[in-house]
């Protein structure tokens, strides 16, 4: 099952980590990209929570990062070479969105963690997201872009009440 998404997971990971990359070394860029793959790894199990809709949108493509770029003003950032970027392709934005507000909000990041521990992705094989729902000082250190609020909030507004309805269905929260 990890297979099937494992291309929009690493790309959208990776469009999260350059748009907001870590303050640090090595070490704290490998703790950032660790937090974004966890959080992008929750978002897109909650959007494509079957086989068949990881299958599709395999099918289909994500649509890529044009807008997610557009908003961060990266949009000019990409060189010569449309091969280097052609990762960017498989970037969901809805998948972007929903792992930036979980970065932003442990609360949420611990709804979203809880609604896919019964899922078609975490049968047979345990799904551990330490870092995502309790990160520690140096993950916060590491990945103080990457969590900070008002720096994530163009992309967690695109899509962030979609989030709530997926988690709460049928219930009207208050944001």
């Amino acid at each position: 099952m990890h297979e099937d998404l494992s291309p929009l997971i690493a790309a959208t990971a990776q469009w999260l980590t350059r748009a907001y990359p870590s303050c640090g070394g090595a070490l704290a860029s490998a703790l950032c990209e660790v937090q974004a793959r966890q959080a992008v790894t929750v978002a897109a199990w909650l959007r494509y929570p079957t086989s068949m809709d990881a299958s599709l949108v395999g099918i289909a493509g994500p649509g890529g990062a044009a807008r997610l770029d557009w908003i961060t003003g990266a949009d000019g950032a990409q060189g010569d070479d449309p091969d280097a970027d052609a990762w960017r392709t498989w970037v969901d934005e809805v998948v972007a969105s929903w792992a930036a507000c979980l970065l932003v909000d442990p609360e949420l990041a611990g709804l979203a963690v809880a609604a896919v521990a019964g899922g078609d992705h975490t049968a047979g094989t345990p799904a551990e997201f330490r870092r995502l729902v309790a990160p520690d000082e140096a993950d916060r250190r590491a990945a103080a872009l990457l969590r900070h609020p008002d720096l994530l909030a163009p992309v967690t507004e695109l899509h962030h009440s979609q989030l709530l309805d997926r988690l709460t269905p049928g219930q009207a929260l208050i944001a």
